[in-house]
């Protein structure tokens, strides 16, 4: 009998969410699953780690018959202490979220459930990172249970090249309402930042962070163009930052 796959499993909402309980339901028949979350909300820390306070881990009981741990640090912590300190092997799979929200376009840079995706990759490690674009709690994550269970199993099937995971973004409604899957490229947008400015009780200033989501890129190509047409969105990602383009050019251009 042939050895099932071991899948880690992680996320940025807490692992009290219901996103992350959705994507253990559709990744269970796949394999053994160990569960590795944060113990609070880690939205928004990208690629963050933890190197000036201690990191703690605890056993959980969230997921009956699932050994699952909460970690006091990032989501990439989380992936870290999954690798070298719980597993006693490495995984064959590693999937983060559902998260709530968009990690659609420029959202993968601040986003810790992409993060965790991209640290498995660093790794070597096949990875996926799922969102929803519902932000609401008690959002239905049945459609997100049902495609990040079929892109699971392709990505075990069919396994990504060294250095690659996948960002999948999923369109908020119902099933009966998506149109299928679209394989993408990152779509280019970008926050126009603005700060509500308050007062707490004793008159000292603090700050919420705002604003608006603004994209001009209309090609039918992006993830973008496949969500705002009910596409699962699929955008192969690297964690290579250079901009190969340029470096011919600067070697002509510079006086080096």
């Amino acid at each position: 009998m042939s050895k099932k796959p071991l899948i880690l499993v992680t996320n940025d909402d807490s692992i009290e969410a219901k996103g992350i309980a959705s994507l253990v339901e559709a990744v269970k028949p796949l394999g053994d699953i160990v569960v590795i979350a944060p113990d609070t909300v880690q939205s928004g820390k990208g690629h963050a780690i933890t190197i000036h306070d201690p990191l703690r881990l605890k056993k959980s009981n969230v997921f009956p018959g699932i050994e699952a741990y909460t970690c006091s640090g990032t989501p990439v912590d989380c992936v870290k202490l999954g690798i070298y300190e719980v597993l006693k092997e490495r995984p064959t799979l590693l999937v983060s979220g559902v998260n709530h929200g968009s990690n659609a376009a420029t959202n993968v840079l601040y986003s810790g459930t992409m993060s965790a995706a991209v640290e498995g990759a660093i790794e070597s490690i096949p990875s996926i990172g799922f969102s929803l674009l519902d932000y609401d709690a008690d959002a239905d994550f049945e459609a997100s249970k049902l495609y990040a269970h079929k892109i699971s199993e392709m990505v075990l099937k069919y396994p990504l090249q060294k250095g690659v995971c996948l960002n999948v973004n999923i369109p908020k409604g119902k099933m009966a309402d998506l149109e299928g899957i679209k394989i993408c490229r990152q779509g280019r947008a970008y926050w126009e930042d603005s700060f509500d400015k308050r007062k707490d009780p004793f008159g000292g200033e603090y700050y919420w962070l705002t604003g608006d989501y603004t994209y001009t890129d209309k090609g039918e190509d992006t993830d973008l163009w496949a969500l705002s047409h009910n596409f699962v969105s699929v955008v192969p990602t690297h964690f290579d930052m250079t901009a190969h383009h340029l470096i011919s050019n600067l070697n002509e251009e510079w006086d080096i």
